[in-house]
């Protein structure tokens, strides 16, 4: 009986997003695609490899060493495509990024969707994985059970449910000073699940809630006292050295 009123609410909660999704459109990116393969340059490779796209490092960034891999959940209602931007900041620092393509644009509906990326690439030995928002707490749940796979755990904006303390992981969690979409007081409330013996903490200045991302002003946030480009270039010099590469 348990088990069937658990399915239960699994379904309703699953039309329940459907519902929602159908009546709210996704957040788009907001920038010129033309530039920003321009801004890749001869360091950065971007191709699909259907559902998600691959940031890639070229030979030049890399001079010869393995990339470290980045497995990247976006947030809800955010299409995966606003978070190149960043994502190309990161691969500029030697971090090989994949952005996932979730279905309706919730990761709630393929939290497990990180497996197939550690068999497709067995030349990357260092893996780290994370996202946004409700991309971050669901791969933050994914990891919970998938931990002794991951080298660490990157959170933007985002917490999790699942206590982390006594897994090995190395995390990271930044916030905008200015964030007004995440609830700080579940934030807090869940903090203690982050208790790893390395875990890092980052508040960016005046920054926001959808600036990790590259798709507008999101409802409920508020206005950032920087740009966006800023806030991505803090986040990515942050990853960059809790992955060990400046």
């Amino acid at each position: 009986m348990k088990r069937f009123f658990t399915s239960w609410l699994g379904f309703i909660s699953i039309l329940t997003i459907f519902a929602f999704s159908a009546c709210n459109n996704s957040y788009d990116s907001t920038f010129d695609f033309a530039s920003l393969r321009s801004e890749c340059g001869d360091e950065v490779e971007l191709f699909n490899d259907n559902p998600y796209i691959v940031v890639k490092p070229t030979d030049k960034v890399l001079s010869g060493s393995q990339p470290k891999g980045f497995i990247f959940y976006p947030g809800g209602l955010v299409s995966y495509q606003a978070y190149l931007p960043l994502m190309i900041k990161c691969a500029k620092n030697g971090i090989q990024c994949f952005i996932i393509q979730m279905p309706s644009d919730f990761a709630i509906l393929n939290m497990n969707a990180a497996d197939r990326i550690l068999f497709r690439y067995p030349e990357i030995e260092e893996w780290y994985i994370g996202g946004h928002s409700l991309g971050g707490a669901m791969a933050a749940s994914y990891v919970s059970s998938h931990h002794s796979s991951y080298e660490g755990l990157i959170l933007m904006a985002a917490y999790s449910t699942e206590d982390l303390s006594e897994t090995n992981l190395k995390i990271l969690s930044l916030y905008g000073s200015l964030d007004g979409v995440l609830n700080m007081e579940k934030y807090q409330k869940y903090r203690s699940n982050l208790a790893v013996n390395d875990f890092t903490e980052v508040v960016i200045e005046g920054g926001n809630h959808a600036q990790f991302g590259t798709y507008g002003k999101q409802d409920g946030d508020n206005d950032s006292e920087i740009t966006a480009e800023e806030q991505q270039s803090i986040t990515a010099s942050k990853i960059a050295v809790f992955c060990g590469l400046n």
